[in-house]
């Protein structure tokens, strides 16, 4: 006789003599709660009068700073209120955004090649600085308290910005192609540069001698475009679009120590979570992509967090536990920006 077919039997006389029993019964019975994903949605703001897509984030405080691409300009969200609260005009093709700490500053860097600086509190124009082609991607250097930005074509690179004079401040580290995501080390002299029109590869800079190493991509994989840095385990994370794949790089030996498959495609922008050790992958095709670290070198993907289709950048607010997704304005519907809690899972 099959064993299993005693237990099936009673399985189905229980839930008989349940329905029997009436609906006073049905409800005694406790109700197991849906289990929590690794990311929680727990708000939803409107970007009113606004219908472009939204570009790369930043964020200080209370407050998030992004991108407006349709509408030349720059939002300022108070994300614990969950209202747009102004809104910086004039900055054609807005493209990253940077808060400078200890100077209350917003940088803006626009694809037409300018990074226009702002005063935080009034929102007032305080400099314009020509980078001739293409500001792009921003990153607070917390040890040398400088902005950096990359810029450029096939003569790109990335350059400093001092925000204490508004000014270009020191050499720049020439790429070779245009940078697109770059992550800096914050105890070493290292800078990591996604570089796809330099031959698909990440280039590994010596902020303090200039010397480069060009870690190629493997299996033909390319167009790496977002990037996180694990700085304590020696980590780099890039992200393809062609194929949609994480891949880990040894930031010691530029030596692909994991590949990550199964990922959101058209990623833009890759965060990493060191408390509960994730990368959080946004793309386009509508989910995050949440990869775990199981073991120093094994990675896994747990979960794909649906959001909307277009929304490919955000912020991660590791003090906050908050992931932030921009979502593009569709049919008569503005942007908005999703906000989600990070759950331990």
């Amino acid at each position: 006789m099959n064993k299993m077919l005693p237990m099936r039997l009673a399985a189905l006389i229980g839930a008989a003599l349940l329905n029997l029993a009436g609906p006073a019964a049905r409800a005694a019975v406790p109700q197991v709660p849906p289990s929590r994903g690794p990311l929680e949605l727990y708000e939803k703001v409107p970007v009113p009068g606004h219908f472009g897509r939204i570009d790369h984030f930043d964020g200080q405080g209370r407050m998030l700073y992004f991108s407006i691409v349709g509408s030349n300009g720059v939002g300022v969200e108070n994300w614990f209120d969950g209202s747009l609260v102004h809104f910086i005009p004039d900055v054609p093709a807005p493209q990253g955004e940077l808060y400078a700490p200890g100077f209350n500053e917003i940088i803006s860097a626009s694809s037409a090649g300018k990074v226009y600086i702002f005063d935080a509190s009034t929102y007032r124009l305080k400099k314009t600085l020509d980078f001739g082609t293409d500001a792009d991607d921003e990153v607070w250097d917390p040890v040398h308290h400088e902005v950096l930005v990359g810029y450029g074509e096939e003569n790109g690179g990335v350059a400093a910005i001092d925000p204490a004079t508004n000014s270009v401040a020191g050499k720049v580290l020439k790429t070779g192609g245009h940078p697109e995501r770059f992550a800096i080390e914050s105890h070493g002299p290292m800078m990591y540069v996604n570089c796809p029109d330099a031959g698909m590869v990440v280039e590994a800079i010596n902020r303090e001698t200039g010397a480069m190493s060009k870690w190629h991509l493997p299996g033909g994989l390319r167009g790496n475009f977002a990037m996180a840095l694990d700085e304590a385990d020696h980590r780099l994370f890039t992200v393809t679009r062609k194929i949609p794949m994480l891949i880990v790089f040894d930031t010691r030996t530029g030596k692909v120590v994991s590949l990550v498959p199964g990922i959101v495609g058209e990623a833009d922008d890759a965060f990493y979570d060191a408390s509960r050790r994730r990368i959080y992958i946004i793309g386009g095709q509508g989910f995050v992509s949440v990869v775990q670290q199981m073991t120093r070198d094994r990675y896994g993907l747990i979960a794909n967090v649906p959001t909307k289709v277009g929304a490919r950048t955000g912020y991660w607010d590791a003090r906050m536990d908050r992931l932030y997704v921009g979502v593009q304005a569709e049919g008569g519907a503005p942007a908005e920006v999703m906000g989600f809690e990070a759950e331990d899972y």
